[in-house]
C-alpha cells in the first residue's frame, strides 16, 4: 500500500491530513489547559449536536451552573464558586469539545471535497476511514473519562482514564502523520540502516511509557508530591516507593512511584537519543531529509527534560484554580513531548531495514 501511495502522491490530500495533524495537536494542548485549569468536569452532559453552542443568556448559564452544583467536584472542592468562576472553567471545557467537533467537521468536509475533485485515490480510502473511526473512539473515551469524575466522591477524572485518553490521542496523531508522510516523502529519501531503525523503535517504545506516566503524573497532580531535583524529596531511592499493596498498584496510584518512573524514563530517553544521534551522524546517507533533520530528536528531548525539571521545581507555586508559572511550564513540557514523539516517528519513517 505504501508504495502506491507514494507513487500516486497527492499534495492536496497531504495538506488536508497535515491540517488535521495540527488541529489534533491543538486539541491535545486544549486538553492540557482544561486539565490544568480544573475545567474538565464543568460540563456534565455529552450533547454531540447541541453542545456546539454555549449558553447564550443568563437563564441558560444558571441552568448549567445548577447542573455543575450537583457534582462531587463542586460540593467537595468548589463550593465557594460564583457564576463568573463557573463561566471560566466552562469555557475551556466547551472550547476543548468544540475544537474536537471542528476536527470532525474539517475531516468530513475535506474528505467529501477531495473525493468530488477526484484527488482521492482508491488506496487512500481505507486508511482515512480508519483515521475517522479512531477519532470517534477518542471522543467516546473522552466522555467515559469525564463521566468517571461525576460520581461518588471524585473531584477529578480518573488518572488511568486520563492516561488512556492522552495515549489514544497521540496514537491518532501519529497515525495521521505517518499517512501524510506516505503521501509526501519520495522513495529516494528513504534510507537503509537496520541498526538505526531498531534504535528508533526502542526509543519510541520507551517514549510511549514515558508519555503514559506523564499523563498519570498529570492525573494525580503528582508534580508537587516531590518538588525537588535531582533527588526526590532528598532521596535518590524514595522510602515510600512501594508502600502500597499489591506491588504493581504503586505504578498507577502512588504519586512518588509515578514521578520516580517518569524521571527514570526521561533520563533513559535522553541517553538513548544522544546515542541515536551519534549513530545517525556517523552513518553515511544520501537522504537530504534525514541529513537536515537528524539533530531534531535530541534537541526535542533536551528541551523536554529541561522543561520537566523546571516544571517540577515550580510546582511549589501552584495556586488552586489559578494559571501561573507552573501551568505554563507544564503546558510547554507536554507540547515538547508530543513534538519529540513526532520527530521520532519522522525518523522511523525515513530509516528502514529495507528500502
Amino acid at each position: 500500500m505504501e508504495k502506491s501511495l507514494v507513487q500516486n502522491n497527492s499534495r492536496a490530500v497531504a495538506n488536508w491530513v497535515l491540517i488535521g495533524v495540527f488541529m489534533l495537536l491543538v486539541q491535545v494542548i486544549l486538553g492540557g489547559i482544561t486539565r490544568l485549569t480544573g475545567s474538565g468536569l464543568s460540563i456534565t452532559e455529552w450533547d454531540v449536536i447541541t453542545g456546539f453552542v454555549p449558553p447564550l443568556n443568563s437563564q441558560q448559564w444558571v441552568t448549567e451552573f445548577e447542573k455543575y452544583r450537583q457534582t462531587p467536584q463542586y460540593n467537595l472542592l468548589h463550593s465557594d464558586f460564583t457564576l463568573p468562576d463557573f463561566k471560566f472553567i466552562f469555557f475551556w471545557e466547551w472550547f476543548h469539545r468544540f475544537w474536537a467537533r471542528m476536527v470532525g467537521v474539517v475531516f468530513i468536509i475535506g474528505f467529501v471535497y477531495l473525493v468530488w475533485k477526484r484527488k482521492m485515490k482508491q488506496e487512500m480510502i481505507r486508511p482515512l476511514l480508519t483515521l475517522f473511526l479512531l477519532g470517534a473512539l477518542q471522543g467516546a473515551v473522552g466522555w467515559i473519562m469525564v463521566a468517571s469524575g461525576l460520581t461518588g466522591d471524585a473531584i477529578y477524572v480518573k488518572p488511568t482514564k486520563l492516561a488512556i485518553h492522552f495515549v489514544l490521542a497521540l496514537g491518532l496523531i501519529c497515525y495521521a502523520f505517518w499517512f501524510a508522510l506516505q503521501l509526501l516523502v519520495p522513495q529516494k529519501e528513504i534510507i537503509r540502516n537496520p541498526s538505526l531503525r531498531k534504535w528508533s523503535w526502542g526509543i519510541i517504545i520507551i517514549l510511549f511509557f514515558q508519555l503514559l506516566f506523564g499523563a498519570l503524573m498529570a492525573g494525580h497532580k503528582a508534580a508537587n508530591a516531590a518538588p525537588t531535583w535531582p533527588t526526590i524529596n532528598g532521596d535518590w531511592f524514595p522510602e515510600y516507593l512501594f508502600k502500597q499493596s499489591p506491588l504493581l498498584i504503586n505504578f498507577i496510584d502512588n504519586k512518588i512511584t509515578v514521578q520516580f518512573v517518569h524521571r527514570l524514563l526521561a533520563y533513559l530517553l535522553f541517553i538513548l537519543t544522544a546515542i541515536w544521534t551519534v549513530k545517525a551522524y556517523r552513518s553515511s546517507v544520501t537522504s537530504i531529509s534525514f541529513s537536515k533533520r537528524r539533530w531534531l530528536p535530541f534537541f526535542m528531548v533536551f528541551v523536554q527534560v529541561a522543561l520537566g525539571i523546571i516544571t517540577v521545581l515550580s510546582s511549589t507555586q501552584i495556586v488552586a484554580s489559578k494559571w501561573g508559572i507552573f501551568e505554563w511550564f507544564a503546558q510547554f513540557h507536554q507540547i515538547t513531548g508530543m513534538l519529540f514523539l513526532l520527530s521520532m516517528i519522522y525518523m522511523l519513517y525515513l530509516v528502514r531495514s529495507e528500502k
